[in-house]
């Protein structure tokens, strides 16, 4: 891997990304009732079991997004962000549209937090179409 200068903001991204999912991956797994409670839901056992389950993959998430930051080809580089703009602005939305009667601060910070990353990751692409240069494979 070379650390060509057009991808290296993509790669601080990815970083930075890997990092908050980590810690919001942690804070689902120690404290799954509270992060519902902030979202707005009635947590149960059930609810609270799911969300272990998804700080699971959130983990897993996290040290592909590292992996690929450190270690990865300019051309995953570039596949991760695609794919990183679209996940995180997604994120974004489907925060808004929690099924809950009124959304909380913690609903608008966390849209606002996946909102940012995909702007980032779209902003790191744009740069990247404005310099082209072949991805090191």
């Amino acid at each position: 891997m070379t650390d060509s200068t057009n991808y290296s903001y993509l790669r601080k991204v990815l970083v930075s990304g890997a990092t908050v999912l980590g810690f919001s991956a942690l804070f689902l797994l120690v404290a799954p009732g509270l992060f519902n409670d902030l979202l707005g839901f009635t947590t149960s056992t059930d609810l609270e079991w799911s969300m272990r389950m998804i700080a699971i993959t959130l983990l897993a998430l996290c040290g592909n997004m590292l992996s690929v930051s450190l270690k990865g080809t300019d051309e995953s580089v570039l596949f991760s962000g695609r794919v990183m703009a679209l996940s995180a602005a997604g994120l974004g939305l489907l925060t808004l549209l929690i099924p809950v009667s009124n959304l909380t601060w913690f609903d608008y910070v966390y849209a606002a937090i996946g909102w940012g990353f995909s702007c980032a990751y779209v902003l790191g692409l744009v740069r990247l179409g404005n310099n082209p240069q072949t991805p090191n494979r």
